[in-house]
């Protein structure tokens, strides 16, 4: 189904990506004013100007968008930089007057995207249009979720559609805002083919000084594009202050990254055919050890079985956790993936282990 945006369709794209820039929040019309303006001065026009109208907060008092008042001041995007505007919506309310408003892009913010019965009245909202919807990911790194979300726009005749990686919340990982899941783009675009990603790496990082780091991977991801808050006078923003950058900003930002081309319009050459011809066989070779291994596993638990054994022994688990992890790290492999890649097949072997326990005992006359 090739139902993602055309970033095409939205005039300048500075490196024929899609580029989505704007102030977190719409503050006054001098503010959008001042930063089309800006954008202007440094020759920096993006493929799509956003700004919140409505602002979700997590406790109330904080300041929650203009309003309705803020969508007659993108008018003014129309009149100095002539492109499309976006903004976000979480209900049908905010559906009905972004349309009066003549928005040309609608997204759904990753606090609405968690609730499909939200979802759900946008969608119905939108029913008989063709305006193009982006989806963020749920604030919780559930693909189902997300697709989901994506389903129920298409359902009521949505075709234009894109999802939006901005992170997903992680209580413990304090480098970032919002941790990113780079599988997870990565599994969307696979189950839903011609599905565009686009990455929002001032929400992932939630300061400045990220932003570059995490776009380039994003691009060396393969995602198709980025959505960058961008603010006249960031330390003076309403909302979301540290992680706005200036129209100059922007422009340093943009011409730094390497902007990739996408496997998928290419040709692979002969090398890179070869190199993958020898991953293959490397593959092959992996799952005839690992089915070897797993076969010697059900053995043992045969042996566990015969002798009344239990199937975990604490002191044999964390000899070869360490003993393997050390001997990975030695040949260059990174001590996370390790680890996980043993306690997968730790979990495997227990599994196989504990079945053969349950296997009655042959009695031998």
């Amino acid at each position: 189904m090739k139902n993602h945006l055309q970033s095409s369709e939205w005039g300048l794209n500075l490196s024929n990506q899609l580029i989505i820039a704007g102030p977190c929040s719409a503050e006054s019309a001098e503010q959008i004013e001042k930063v089309c303006l800006a954008m202007k001065e440094e020759n920096v026009l993006p493929s799509l100007f956003r700004a919140g109208i409505w602002k979700p907060r997590t406790r109330p008092g904080s300041f929650e968008g203009i309003g309705e008042e803020g969508l007659k001041w993108m008018e003014i995007v129309r009149h100095h930089l002539n492109i499309p505007i976006t903004t976000e919506v979480g209900n049908a309310a905010h559906v009905e007057m972004a349309l009066k408003h003549k928005v040309d892009v609608l997204w759904i913010g990753a606090r609405t995207t968690v609730n499909p019965f939200a979802v759900q009245e946008i969608s119905e909202a939108l029913r008989g249009t063709d305006i193009p919807v982006m989806v963020k990911n749920p604030m919780n790194p559930d693909l189902q979720l997300w697709i989901g979300a994506l389903e129920r726009l298409h359902a009521v005749g949505i075709d234009k559609l894109a999802a939006i990686h901005r992170g997903f919340s992680d209580a413990y990982d304090k480098r970032f805002r919002n941790k990113p899941n780079w599988s997870m783009p990565i599994h969307l675009k696979r189950e839903w083919k011609g599905m565009q990603v686009i990455n929002d790496p001032s929400h992932i990082v939630g300061k400045r000084d990220g932003i570059l780091e995490t776009s380039q991977r994003a691009l060396n991801f393969g995602l198709d594009g980025l959505m960058i808050e961008t603010h006249h006078d960031p330390d003076k923003a309403w909302s979301d202050a540290q992680q706005q950058v200036t129209p100059a900003q922007l422009k340093q930002i943009l011409q730094q990254l390497d902007f990739k081309t996408p496997l998928e319009e290419v040709q692979p050459s002969e090398k890179l055919h070869d190199l993958r011809a020898a991953v293959d066989h490397l593959d092959d070779q992996l799952l005839d050890i690992l089915a070897e291994r797993f076969a010697v596993i059900e053995q043992i638990g045969a042996h566990k079985r015969e002798n009344h054994l239990s199937v975990f022994q604490s002191e044999r688990w964390k000899q070869v956790m360490e003993s393997r992890t050390q001997k990975g790290i030695s040949k260059n492999l990174g001590e996370k993936f390790m680890k996980e890649l043993l306690f997968t097949i730790h979990e495997e072997s227990v599994k196989r282990q504990e079945k053969q326990l349950r296997e009655p005992v042959k009695i031998v006359k």
